[in-house]
């Protein structure tokens, strides 16, 4: 693989390989609400069990990807990479063959451990990767993320409907093609850190922003992760528990559902490639604040419409609720930009853990209240993304 300095020229096919990598890594994670359909099936487990599952799997990898990204910002590990698709690899196995309820929790656990590790150095090659064209080489790296994300739907109809608990295990094939391909990429990573050490290179930071205060920085951050927590919260109950309302309400079959989900999050991995290029020319807040304003009348009417008017609507929410996914972590990146790994962890790591707190309560509430009520009161979520609009504003960067 060829290489370049931070601030020079992109470096493509490292660009591509990370993002490649991604989709793996996230197709892996989406056998877990795949299989949520047939778990509740065919073991009986309530929407609470089913939370706890997703919790099991996010909050492992919220908690641990700070902690990762702020180690790796100390002392950079390339070949944490293919080690952490090795727990990965692991999880699945575990999954595919779990014969109780604990096991199946256990083995989650392993995944969501692989994605801890995963998450903030395959951030920190897209960064390295990049040269001038952040927004672009982020939205690579994070398309590649949601397209596995978006794989779910597929995955549950078309492999574990027919082959059941068990058709997990072809994903073994998937984590062995990403510890492959990640031991690649961290020996061009490992290569660039010894030439920078050798050459005692001095990466320039280039920042959208104007100076802050650290104050400033402070609430900028907060006002983050607040919309960062309205997203996902509102993303987990359309991609884990949406299906049931599709099910109970509309008496579609679980493949016919699967391909609503599925056209949610296909058209929101391409919302997620096209903010980052929108965002090097416009400016990152402006695209972050259309990706906010645009959702909140649609989430609104989403539980009330017709079943073909529910496909138009998940089309467009999921093009703008994914638009500014890449555009926040480059945006934290640049509020803090000596902390490359640790902004990364905390912005996605932290999507992690809101729907991992998100999975148990929006289970809880469908035992509770009912499948539709529930519907009606996450749609109120995204309204909380208006904070938005007292971010700092930035500016474009020209690109070299």
């Amino acid at each position: 693989m060829s290489s370049s300095s931070l601030a020079g020229n992109p470096v493509y096919p490292v660009m591509f390989a990370i993002g490649g990598v991604h989709l793996l890594n996230d197709s892996l994670q989406a056998v877990i609400p795949a299989m949520f359909p047939i778990l509740e099936k065919d073991l009986g487990l309530t929407f609470t069990q089913l939370g706890l599952i997703a919790f099991a799997l996010n909050m492992v990898a919220s908690v641990l990807q700070p902690v990762i990204g702020f180690a790796s910002d100390k002392k950079p590990m390339p070949y944490a990479l293919p080690l952490g698709m090795v727990f990965s690899f692991i999880g699945i196995a575990g999954l595919a063959f779990a014969p109780e309820y604990w096991l199946i929790l256990l083995s989650v656990i392993f995944l969501g451990f692989g994605s801890a590790v995963f998450h903030p150095e395959g951030s920190r090659v897209s960064y390295m990767a990049a040269g001038s064209r952040r927004g672009l080489s982020q939205s690579i790296y994070q398309v590649g993320g949601n397209s596995g994300q978006a794989l779910a739907p597929l995955i549950s109809a078309f492999i574990l409907v027919p082959l059941g608990q068990r058709g997990a295990a072809l994903f073994l094939f998937v984590a062995a093609i990403g510890i492959f391909v990640l031991s690649k990429i961290s020996a061009w990573y490992k290569a660039q850190l010894e030439r920078d050490k050798l050459e005692k290179v001095t990466k320039a930071v280039l920042s959208s922003l104007p100076p802050l205060t650290k104050k400033q920085v402070g609430t900028a951050l907060t006002l983050l992760l607040l919309i960062i927590f309205a997203r996902t919260f509102y993303i987990t109950t359309i991609t884990s528990f949406y299906i049931f309302h599709l099910m109970d309400n509309y008496g579609v079959t679980i493949q016919q559902g699967q391909m609503f989900i599925f056209l949610f999050l296909g058209i929101g991995a391409f919302g997620t490639f096209f903010g980052g290029p929108l965002a090097d020319r416009i400016g990152r807040k402006r695209v972050i604040v259309l990706s906010l304003l645009v959702p909140i009348p649609l989430a609104l009417v989403l539980p009330y419409v017709a079943l073909p008017i529910v496909a138009l609507i998940l089309a467009v929410l999921g093009f703008f609720l994914m638009l500014s996914f890449s555009v926040m972590v480059v945006y934290a990146q640049e509020l803090v930009p000596s902390r490359i790994g640790t902004m990364s962890g905390l912005t996605v790591g932290l999507a992690f853990g809101m729907g991992a707190i998100g999975s148990v309560a929006i289970g809880v509430l469908m035992d509770s209240i009912g499948v539709y009520e529930t519907m009606i009161i996450i749609s109120l979520l995204p309204i909380l993304g208006l904070v938005g609009l007292a971010l700092p504003k930035d500016r474009k960067i020209a690109a070299s």
